[in-house]
């Protein structure tokens, strides 16, 4: 009796999983379908393509590997794939360490925090052909106020916009305007760390650099984990800032190509010559990249990340 009681017990749980999961489909079905439709056939559509010679004008043609062989003999793509790389490890970190100190800047209690986190944000609203405007004006040689502020203090301002050795640094000078998204995530993060920590660190008399290393950034590590592999997918697809840039100097990669990224060579592979084999081979090549130095972050992660709940 017993047993065919428990028997009918694990059918209705079963029947109510079911029912569950049935409903959890049901709600969530939109987004699937959307996925399968809009995201996954386009990702295994351009990954046929890749294998492809193929314009849009003309049918498909089957080369196998040969998009991929073609791409270890461009130089343009090792140029591009330079300066793609260039933003990422020049950019993040630098980036990623100011939006911390604005954020521990911005949690002290003092009056008026609030319209300081406002205008601390602010200029991240701006969209980013409007800011990248604004940032020619600045950075122009003659005119800027940058090269008019150094001036003012005897220093001769480089030609940003013009110069290849300047190009790039002048595009990570503007990213840190931009940071005022990964600062709130960090203040976020600060103002979840307990306060008894801190009270128990003053009291066995912690300095607040040592206080800093030994509890804010273990308790704040998830969010930097966070904040370094998003702003590293983000640097290898950097687009819009360069592509503003270099064409004021009438030249879609800029001075020398120096303002050349990999998605923006990657567009005028598909958009400008319509490659779109080379392209989607190009699009494929960028994932892998990214694959690889995500996974790498993820597998050294263990070292420097620490979670709360861990044992």
């Amino acid at each position: 009796m017993a047993k065919a009681v428990r028997n009918e017990n694990a059918i209705g749980i079963r029947r109510r999983s079911r029912k569950t999961l049935m409903t959890g489909l049901l709600f969530t079905s939109p987004w699937i379908i959307g996925f399968f439709l809009f995201q996954l056939y386009p990702i295994l559509a351009s990954f046929y393509y890749s294998m492809t010679d193929y314009n849009l004008f003309t049918a498909p043609e089957w080369v196998g590997f040969g998009n991929y062989k073609k791409l270890f003999q461009d130089d343009k793509f090792y140029l591009s794939m330079y300066n793609t790389l260039y933003i990422t490890v020049v950019g993040v970190v630098p980036h990623m360490a100011y939006a911390l100190v604005m954020a521990l800047l911005l949690n002290a209690k003092v009056k008026g925090q609030s319209l300081y986190r406002t205008i601390y944000f602010l200029p991240t609203l701006v969209p980013a052909v409007a800011g990248s405007l604004l940032w020619m004006w600045l950075l122009n040689s003659q005119y800027g106020l940058i090269n008019m502020g150094l001036s003012a203090i005897g220093i001769t301002g480089p030609n940003w916009l013009v110069d290849p050795d300047w190009t790039k640094p002048s595009l990570v000078l503007m990213g840190f305007w931009g940071t005022g998204t990964i600062t709130v995530m960090y203040l976020a993060a600060l103002q979840d760390v307990p306060k008894m920590f801190y009270e128990a660190a003053e009291i066995d008399g912690a300095s607040k650099w040592r206080q800093f290393w030994t509890i804010t950034f273990p308790s704040i590590s998830p969010m930097t984990l966070f904040q370094l592999i998003m702003m590293l997918i983000s640097s290898f697809q950097y687009f819009t800032e360069g592509l503003v840039f270099a064409e004021a100097t009438q030249s879609t990669g800029g001075p020398e190509n120096s303002l050349l990224f990999y998605s923006i060579y990657l567009y005028q592979q598909a958009f400008s010559f319509l490659n779109m084999g080379y392209a989607s081979a190009m699009a494929w090549m960028l994932f892998l990249v990214v694959m690889f130095f995500t996974l790498l972050i993820f597998r050294t992660s263990a070292r420097w990340v620490y979670y709360g709940g861990e044992k």
